[in-house]
């Protein structure tokens, strides 16, 4: 045999058995979004869909790996206790908007958030100015469209 069709079967043989490999990496990266429960919230009269971050593993997952987020569709991270947080923006690909809570569900700070790449290595932080329990991840400029600003305060729906 000619040392190119060799190499062809080779990289044949290589392709054969990665892309599979491949497919289930994106199979399980698809169904991230079920692992997080689904609630809605009302902000100034605005009804949103939230996915519901409350363990580690959730607020580690995020909204890592989503290409788009729909219009009032959102995370909320929940936390048992406020203290001042920190986010960054690790293999998410989408820009977005924080918002920072504090434990009576009153917003104190809104944030833009820029996506990031899988080759990104750096991730800057985006903390908050004070103790938070919740934080609300929208698409960036959500809040500033919706006229959503500091004072305002959020309720379970």
């Amino acid at each position: 045999m000619d040392w190119h069709i060799k190499w062809l079967v080779v990289l044949f043989s290589v392709l054969s058995i990665s892309l599979p490999a491949c497919a289930k990496k994106q199979s399980a990266e698809a169904q991230a979004p079920s692992m997080f429960e689904k609630k809605k919230i009302a902000l100034n009269n605005i009804v949103i869909d939230v996915e519901i971050a409350e363990t580690p593993e959730q607020h580690n997952q995020g909204l890592m790996n989503r290409d788009k987020l729909p219009e009032n569709q959102g995370m909320l991270f929940v936390f048992q206790s406020p203290e001042i947080r920190s986010f960054w923006m690790k293999n998410t690909f989408i820009d977005l908007s924080i918002g920072y809570f504090d434990k009576n569900k009153v917003l104190f700070q809104v944030l833009d958030m820029k996506g990031t790449s899988l080759v990104e290595k750096n991730f800057p932080s985006y903390v908050s100015s004070g103790p938070a329990q919740y934080a609300l991840e929208m698409t960036k400029g959500w809040f500033q469209k919706q006229k959503i600003k500091p004072g305002d305060k959020f309720e379970w729906r």
